[in-house]
């Protein structure tokens, strides 16, 4: 069945992680998205290993893990984009394509002519999307940004970690990760304005902007309060209790979202006159007096070990659960239920390649996993033919010249 972006196409100018996972997702979506890489080079993130993926016999191979993580189903044609000729071919590929996306560093597109008011007229219809550290205007549009430095600046890091520790970043490059999913969303945006009006339109992705907005519960209760939020370790700003805890055997997490949850978590835990004492019957009370409740929870859950508590929270309908390692993850029932792990043949190794799947779930038109993370120039020959009708001993003097 067709995915929803189906018959789009998307001249793919990202590289690392921002702009890929935003141009995977609209691959998984249906879209055919040629990415744009140097000869010889490629993408960054090709040499961001080992880990790298290895073939039938368990050996490594060339192709990294990182890359894999945000190249599926996408088509690799190899482009000097710095030789005139390249940017000619390059527009020729823009003008059969909806969607331009890019995360080059503000204005560094346009040294090749391929910025957007360079393009703007010739390609009215053209959605070109820009994701960036700090947006194409402001005092910082010309810094570079990495994911860990917008954490830092964003405040996330700030309130992240424990509270008598250092500022700590996450250990997923969640402002990459968040800059490629607002980009998605607002490209698909731009696709239905593209639909009704045949107009195209630039689309501004700063990573910064981004995570001031996904600061969101903590950026609010500072703009509410004007105090300005603390690190908290595993524990939430407005509810309690909804932190880890340290089982007899190890550790879980509970977290108790409402009142009655409460009520039910201290009735399991065989101190129901807990609940109804007056410093903890209800979240603002037990907020007041966190110093006080949770270490009478962490004493309590401490007493048993974690089987006991992970089924009498299910059976009770309170929220909590193990917290995983990696090799749980994808050892759980639920997440393979789900299918979120997948395996590819990969051109290159030979074998089965594992990798997580889109979390989209559409009744009517589902993700496809069509091609596995392509090898650099994959694609180069065929796109050109195909989509530019280019004979096969014109892309092989393409070659010759270094343009392709």
């Amino acid at each position: 069945m067709p995915g929803p972006l189906e018959g789009i196409r998307v001249f793919d100018l990202t590289r690392i992680l921002a702009g890929p996972s935003c141009t995977q997702m609209l691959a998984d979506l249906g879209a055919d998205v040629i990415k744009i890489e140097r000869a010889g080079a490629g993408d960054d993130t090709r040499k961001f290993a080992p880990p790298f993926i290895t073939d039938e016999a368990g050996e490594d191979t060339s192709e990294s893990a990182y890359f894999c993580a945000a190249n599926r189903n996408k088509r690799s044609v190899t482009l000097d984009i710095a030789k005139p000729e390249g940017q000619a071919l390059a527009k020729k590929l823009i003008a059969s394509s909806h969607v331009l996306v890019e995360n080059f560093k503000t204005g560094g597109l346009a040294k090749y002519g391929l910025g957007y008011d360079d393009l703007k007229d010739e390609f009215p219809g053209l959605i070109y999307c820009s994701i960036t550290g700090f947006g194409q205007t402001g005092p910082y549009a010309l810094r570079p940004g990495y994911d860990v430095l917008i954490q830092a600046m964003s405040g996330m890091m700030s309130v992240t970690g424990e509270p008598d520790g250092e500022p700590m970043k996450s250990a997923i490059p969640v402002a990459d990760l968040m800059a490629g999913m607002y980009a998605g969303v607002a490209i698909n945006a731009a696709i239905r304005h593209l639909e009704r009006t045949g107009e195209g339109q630039q689309i501004d992705i700063g990573m910064l902007d981004v995570m001031v907005a996904f600061s969101t519960v903590q950026g609010m209760n500072y703009l509410a309060t004007g105090t300005v939020p603390k690190r908290l370790g595993n524990a939430h700003p407005n509810i309690v209790p909804y932190q880890a805890f340290k089982t007899a055997d190890g550790d879980m997490i509970l977290a108790v979202g409402n009142d009655s949850q409460f009520q039910r978590f201290c009735a399991v835990a065989g101190k129901p006159e807990l609940a109804e004492d007056p410093r903890f019957a209800t979240n603002g009370q037990r907020l007041a007096n966190r110093d006080v409740i949770v270490p009478i929870v962490q004493d309590l859950i401490a007493a048993k070990p974690t089987q006991f508590w992970l089924d009498a929270l299910e059976e009770n309908s309170i929220s909590g659960g193990p917290i995983n390692k990696l090799d749980q993850v994808f050892a759980d029932p639920h997440v393979q239920a789900r299918g979120m792990r997948i395996e590819m043949d990969h051109p290159v190794t030979g074998a089965k390649v594992p990798l997580i799947n889109s979390p989209m779930k559409l009744s009517g038109t589902p993700t496809e996993a069509r091609m596995a993370p392509p090898t650099l120039g994959q694609h180069t020959d065929e796109v050109l033919g195909e989509v530019l009708d280019m004979s096969a001993d014109e892309i092989a003097a393409l070659r010759e010249r270094g343009i392709v």
